[in-house]
């Protein structure tokens, strides 16, 4: 018997905190960028280059969380039978969070045992641990930690089927995730659909990443003899499978293996007992990896800031293209969708840990689903793609009702009803019905609608200070960056305000800069993410006095320590930017490769960089 109910998942956890209202008008330097790309294949090299997002842009981002955390309680949704039991969180981009076996009581992913944010996804806030869903871009979903719409349809067998859905923003996809557990199943099926419902080409990237434990004895297999190696030199090289790097507890660095995978697609991650998990799909999710962090001092930490107390993972992944650098073209009006399975592996260790890597493989294959018997899953499934969910379990977001207002689409399956409709949408309905955004310009204004049909209806809208500032930000958005800053001219022209000034800082350099930044802190200076872009933008343009002013008041803590050890090194203050070092302190949003913690230490002192300061990837 399979049932499917709410629950409450308590554990300690930060608050995700408010949003950031400053438009992410540049990404933070590309983690993930090739540098070898003339010597790719060509289909590899081409979409290695076509479809990057510069911006996560409308979405802003989510930044405003600590290191704080307490007791709380997270919804959550259970599908079990009487093989597995599968955890849902729908107000944290449907993560499977948890899947146990129940026979052996094994947790087959990795569980973190706190929800701490760290600034990994394309909006900062990301979270570690079980199965996430990336529709998007290279990097973490916009939507990791957003709530989706979740209900409840009858699936093929007559047993419930859990489906989450949303509207991706950056891309202005629809999307729905199905988790399908019959009776008598040891695999959670997984079913998503893609849809494309505009008159041109979308780039469209996913990768399903599954956190599993990592242990001495961990092996990663996949049905594949080379991968391609992507290390933080910048370099994509096709290497030889198996060897060392099928032991993700041998690796002394970070990277990511993207198998190049012969016949029918899975991955499996299993222990030195043989027991672990493996994932599987049909045919169009062909893209599998192995991302490790390495066992670097940093990459040690990086798992302890991730997971306090949990002990090392790594993550195998599925995607739709060979490699996560890549993004493929969705044709108008098409639709691609897939069936996923994740389940137990039990085989035998001697064969699966032995040198024979065919025989490895089949020990893992024997185990899994056949490929017939995921075809007639997910033809199945397809008979109840398209049923209109009659009532709830979850509400996400307001944008694809706000979307469906702008041009009604035939969605079926995934309805974005009215009554989603909420305040960030109320001045976008305001312009559809001819009334164009104004407001007061010392008060945040609402986020920038940036897609070509709202980019048109603000080009169209009357003038005033905040529709020439967000006309400024769609056409940042769409790459007309000379427009841009007319726009924002012409704002501060209209009604001096702090966003316009801002973008105008953010779209300069050197002390023109550094001046629009002290001119908007001026009109708004206890908004804290301002005040920190224009610290930084002091010291980047070489007037560490003017820095040191705009800190003279603030707490000595997070990132605003970080600056003021800065500010004093470039004031030649050593010990001072030291003492800062020596009080401690944390920066709760530090991103992944980013070294401005051990480059001021290197500065400031001679002794190795204190080990909790230490996140190098290199």
């Amino acid at each position: 018997m399979t049932r499917l109910y709410r629950t409450g998942l308590v554990l300690p956890a930060a608050e995700l905190g408010p949003e950031n209202p400053l438009p992410p008008l540049r990404k933070p330097e590309a983690v993930a960028k090739v540098s070898n790309v003339d010597e790719l294949p060509p289909d590899l090299a081409e979409n290695v280059g076509y479809g990057r997002l510069d911006t996560p842009l409308p979405c802003l981002l989510q930044d405003g969380y600590t290191r704080e955390r307490a007791e709380r309680e997270l919804p959550a949704l259970v599908l079990e039978n009487d093989k597995l039991r599968a955890t849902v969180l729908p107000g944290l981009g449907g993560r499977l969070y948890s899947l146990v076996h129940k026979a052996s009581g094994r947790e087959l992913l990795y569980r973190n045992p706190v929800f701490q944010p760290a600034n990994l996804a394309l909006r900062d806030a990301w979270f570690a641990g079980g199965v996430e869903w990336n529709l998007g871009s290279t990097g973490h979903t916009t939507l990791t930690c957003e709530p989706m719409f979740a209900a409840e349809i009858e699936g093929p067998d007559g047993t419930p089927v859990l489906r989450l859905w949303e509207w991706e923003r950056t891309r202005d996809l629809p999307y729905q995730i199905d988790f399908w557990l019959p009776a008598d199943s040891e695999h959670l099926l997984v079913a998503v659909r893609v849809r494309n419902p505009h008159p041109y080409d979308v780039p469209v990237y996913w990768w399903s990443n599954i956190a599993v434990p990592q242990n001495e004895g961990t092996r990663v297999l996949a049905p594949a003899t080379q991968a391609w190696h992507y290390g933080y030199s910048g370099r994509l090289d096709l290497v030889d499978v198996p060897g060392e790097l099928t032991y993700p507890a041998r690796a002394e660095a970070a990277a990511d293996y993207f198998f190049e995978v012969t016949g029918r697609p899975w991955v499996a991650a299993v222990e030195s007992d043989g027991t672990g998990l493996a994932q599987l799909s049909t045919g169009r999710l062909r893209g599998r990896k192995l991302f490790l962090w390495g066992e670097s001092a940093g990459g040690r930490r990086w798992q302890e800031w991730l997971a306090p107390g949990a002990g090392g993972y790594l993550e195998i992944q599925a995607g739709l293209a060979r490699t996560q650098l890549e993004h493929l073209r969705l044709p108008p009006g098409e639709s691609w969708d897939w069936l996923e399975a994740y389940g137990p592996v039990a085989a035998d260790p001697a064969v699966v840990h032995g040198d024979d890597w065919a025989e490895a493989r089949e020990a893992v294959v024997a185990g899994l689903p056949s490929a017939e018997a995921m075809d007639e899953y997910h033809d199945a499934w397809r008979k109840v793609a398209d049923v209109t969910p009659e009532s709830f379990l979850a509400t996400g977001s307001g944008w694809g009702a706000l979307e469906n207002r702008r041009a009604p689409m035939c969605l079926p399956g995934t309805p974005f009803p009215d009554e989603s409709l909420g305040p960030d949408q109320e001045p976008w309905l305001a312009l559809l019905d001819g009334t164009p955004p104004d407001g007061d310009p010392l008060v945040v204004p609402p986020p920038t609608l940036v897609n070509r049909y709202w980019a048109d209806f603000l080009e169209y809208a009357p003038k005033n200070w905040l529709t020439w500032y967000h006309r400024g930000v769609a056409h940042w958005a769409a790459g007309r960056h000379s427009d841009a800053v007319r726009a924002w001219r012409e704002s501060v022209s209209a009604d001096e305000n702090p966003w316009a000034l801002r973008n105008l800082a953010v779209a300069t350099a050197g002390h023109e800069s550094a001046w629009l930044y002290r001119r908007a802190v001026a009109l708004a200076p206890s908004l804290r993410p301002l005040v920190v872009e224009a610290i930084a933008a002091q010291l980047a343009a070489g007037l560490p006095d003017e820095a040191s002013e705009l800190l003279d008041g603030l707490p000595v803590e997070g990132r605003i320590a970080l600056l003021t050890a800065r500010t004093r090194l470039a004031l030649g203050d050593l010990a001072g930017a030291k003492a800062v070092y020596d009080t401690g302190f944390e920066v709760a949003n530090i991103r992944e490769g980013e070294t401005s913690l051990s480059d001021t230490w290197a500065a400031v002192s001679d002794e190795p960089l204190p080990g909790n300061h230490d996140f190098r990837m290199k």
